[in-house]
């Protein structure tokens, strides 16, 4: 059982820098440039307890500025995968998680789907999808992204940069022949805005996208997350100092400044790196999936993509909110599974229509 893989469900969003340094060594703009490693909330060592025990594939592959990608494969089978969504615990959601060493597949994969996971997390957070896919028929590539996991380190590019890494991987693993039938992309958050960068290159060469909880708008969604990350209540005792600091020191003209350091250490301007602008040049089928309780990528950005690109298929998630949605196998994996499935030949599904949730 992985229950406490639940907590890393917290960080599946590029509020992963949220305030968790002490005030003294806070810098926001640091934080906004590089993640500065993994939360703490990953329970690395259950999911690499977990994956010892599972047969998968491992290796590195080149990305772009020198950068090596690491990544974790798992074949299709069987893996008695018991997955179950708990609810929401005392702070994030709790879901267990177990699988087992499947027989060997009779029939080839349907097709590779390449994960891409938010930000401060690794492609072991994505573990329930990788198997849910694996178990479905696909054989699954989960991608730590540049300044992720056992990845390398270059400067970010909020999904621009890690978007050309995803192409110049695929490259690579389809030489080390890791890629069979076609290929579907499944991000979240950041990892979904690197989704949608990719797929605008990779035309042809893909099949269909899903994109969980992307932001439209890279300095937008750090303008609405920031202010939201800062209104919630003191958790810790140290809180009660950092939060009113930083409250006071990021707010307004503060954060502006912030952002604009951050655009200086990176070389980009974030007001300009505009998801939705490139959404609408991808070929592929892509769905959008938003919670409509989301507040740290408002719905407000998930619609907005939407509008930017009438070729994509939107499905708004009622009763979900960031952290949630992507934990919800429950209620997404059938709408996921036939998104892949029915993509094909420039023709796109219809929006899927989901269930009340229970």
């Amino acid at each position: 059982m992985l229950r406490s893989l639940a907590l890393a469900g917290v960080c599946m969003m590029l509020a992963g820098f949220a305030l968790s340094s002490p005030v003294p060594s806070f810098s926001l703009s640091e934080r906004l440039a590089a993640p500065g490693g993994t939360s703490p909330l990953v329970p690395t060592e259950r999911i690499d307890a977990l994956l010892a025990r599972l047969p998968h594939h491992q290796g590195s592959v080149a990305g772009t500025d020198g950068v090596r990608l690491h990544w974790v494969a798992f074949e299709p089978g069987d893996y008695h995968l018991d997955y179950r969504y708990l609810g929401k615990g005392a702070h994030f959601p709790e879901f267990s998680l177990q699988a087992t060493t499947p027989a060997p597949a009779q029939q080839p994969p349907r097709g590779t789907v390449i994960l891409l996971h938010g930000w401060m997390m690794d492609g072991g957070s994505l573990m329930p999808w990788a198997l849910e896919l694996a178990q479905n028929g696909y054989r699954t590539i989960a991608l730590d992204l540049r300044n992720h996991g056992r990845s390398g380190h270059a400067p970010s590019g909020y999904g621009t940069r890690e978007g050309a890494d995803v192409v110049a991987a695929l490259k690579e693993l389809k030489a080390e022949d890791q890629i069979s039938g076609p290929v579907h992309l499944l991000g979240v958050s950041y990892g979904a805005a690197t989704a949608i960068f990719a797929a605008r290159e990779l035309g042809p060469q893909l099949r269909s996208v899903v994109a969980m909880e992307s932001f439209d708008n890279a300095g937008q969604a750090i303008r609405t997350m920031v202010p939201h990350m800062l209104s919630k209540p003191p958790e810790r005792l140290s809180d009660y100092v950092a939060l009113p600091l930083a409250r006071w020191q990021y707010g307004g003209r503060g954060l502006d400044e912030a952002i604009a350091t951050t655009d200086r250490k990176l070389g980009i301007d974030l007001d300009k790196v505009d998801v939705g602008q490139a959404l609408a040049q991808v070929p592929a089928c892509v769905l959008l999936v938003h919670g409509r309780e989301d507040q740290h990528i408002p719905v407000s950005q998930g619609r907005a993509l939407a509008a930017a690109a009438p070729n994509a298929r939107y499905l708004e998630v009622a009763n979900e909110d960031h952290l949630t949605l992507p934990m919800r196998l429950d209620r997404l994996s059938g709408v996921v599974n036939d998104w892949f499935a029915e993509a094909g030949d420039g023709q796109c599904a219809p929006a899927p229509v989901l269930a009340a949730a229970e």
